[in-house]
């Protein structure tokens, strides 16, 4: 993010200082640096006010979340995907305490609970390794696991309708059926990638052990320990099959459930904590709490990457990258405006973020254009590749991730195709 961030704002100032050389403004008319400088100025001003406006649906959103948490509801999400899980990962053995971080990490990415699955996904990395014949080589597990974790299905992008709410949007829940679908057709792709690619790329060569080398531990995490054997396989396939079937209704008619979702998923969510015993008012404070910290720290980051993002903009370097490209992709519906979005959402989460905000705050675009339920369809639906790899592997010290990164861009890529696919149906 480093590079990222001294590049755009490098770029933005050296492509304004030639505009301002060799490319006078009229009479009437700012300078670029005078643009460029007030650029700066408004959007470092608009990011805190967009911070402020967030505290209350972070905080309303991440109160529910924790209710559903406090009663179980990741459990019971992860002991449903555990058949499906075994199947998917023939290499690790069912009981083992990888089979049950994995499936945590899952099910927290699912529910949008970013925080939650990374320390899930760092001890899946870590107790796959210790099934890994060959350090320093991802296995094949590995590379299958980061892949769905890249684009694991999201059934609530609770982060992207707080950000639409907070900018004003009249349906801030409309992109919950596009997002579903684009998940859905990326996590499809990244299972299929992985499992052709793998037959490439020379998996690592075991080495002789004895029997007990891949025995089952015993889980050290009482929310591993939690999920037990799972649920029985039909549970699973008929739960798969539900979801399956919520494409088309929600495609159908997806303009009249939206106005449901936020109140039924707030009545939902309190009436599943009640009937399991949750202090529900309690619980929800308390998570509420988590979401007002969330949004006040998050407001240097937003101002760093807004001001950045803006001064690409001003600069006009944004429209010497998009124009010509944009010119091709707007025929296949991916506009100039969201193109940059879909370039940068596998290098940089807070750069694809900074930008998604900075479009459906412009007044010439807005939340509900189709620009901008496209741009909050991308950011719902994928994930951050490179990040991804560099924290997961990172944490195991994998220095050949072998086909990891072509399977999860490849799933980046599907998860582009579906977004625009459903928004054009849905919205264009």
């Amino acid at each position: 993010m480093n590079v990222v961030f001294f590049a755009i704002v490098a770029i933005a100032f050296a492509v304004a200082a030639v505009r301002q050389v060799w490319s006078p403004a009229a009479p009437d008319a700012s300078a670029p640096m005078d643009a460029l400088a007030d650029a700066m100025v408004e959007t470092a001003s608009s990011s805190v006010t967009l911070a402020l406006g967030l505290i209350g649906v972070m905080a309303l959103f991440l109160g529910l979340m924790k209710v559903a948490e406090a009663g179980g509801l990741l459990v019971i999400i992860a002991r449903t995907v555990r058949p499906l899980m075994v199947r998917l990962f023939p290499d690790v053995p069912p009981d083992h305490p990888a089979m049950g971080a994995m499936i945590l990490n899952l099910s927290a990415n699912a529910m949008g609970l970013g925080n939650a699955a990374t320390p899930f996904g760092i001890r899946a990395m870590q107790e796959l390794d210790k099934l890994n014949p060959v350090k320093g080589t991802a296995t094949n597990a590995m590379v299958l696991f980061l892949a769905i974790n890249t684009s694991s299905v999201t059934l609530l992008p609770t982060g992207v309708i707080a950000i639409r709410a907070a900018a004003g949007s009249a349906e801030p829940a409309a992109i919950v059926p596009t997002t579903l679908f684009a998940t859905i057709c990326s996590t499809t792709t990244a299972i299929l990638a992985a499992k052709l690619y793998q037959r490439i790329t020379k998996a690592p060569e075991p080495e002789p052990t004895g029997p007990n080398v891949l025995a089952a531990e015993k889980p050290e995490s009482e929310a591993v320990d939690e999920i037990g054997a799972g649920y029985p396989a039909w549970v699973s396939f008929l739960v798969l099959g539900g979801i399956a079937a919520l494409i088309p209704l929600t495609i159908a008619y997806g303009r009249e459930i939206a106005p449901w979702i936020i109140p039924g998923l707030m009545v939902a969510l309190l009436t599943f904590g009640f009937a399991r015993g949750v202090r529900v008012y309690e619980v929800f404070v308390e998570g509420a709490r988590d979401g007002f910290d969330v949004a006040v720290r998050i407001i240097p980051y937003l101002v760093a990457i807004l001001v950045a993002v803006g001064m690409f903009r001003a600069s006009g370097a944004m429209d010497l990258l998009v124009q010509p490209l944009g010119a091709i992709t707007r025929l296949i519906g991916l506009p100039p405006e969201a193109l940059p979005m879909a370039l940068l959402r596998p290098l940089s989460g807070s750069g694809a973020y900074g930008i998604m905000v900075s479009i459906i705050q412009d007044p010439a675009i807005g939340p509900d254009s189709y620009v901008g339920l496209l741009v909050s369809t991308l950011q719902g639906s994928t994930e951050t590749t490179f990040y991804v790899l560099a924290v997961y592997f990172g944490a195991v010290q994998i220095r050949r991730i072998r086909h990891a990164l072509a399977a999860g861009l490849t799933a980046d890529l599907a998860g582009v195709i579906g977004a625009v696919a459903i928004c054009l149906y849905l919205f264009g």
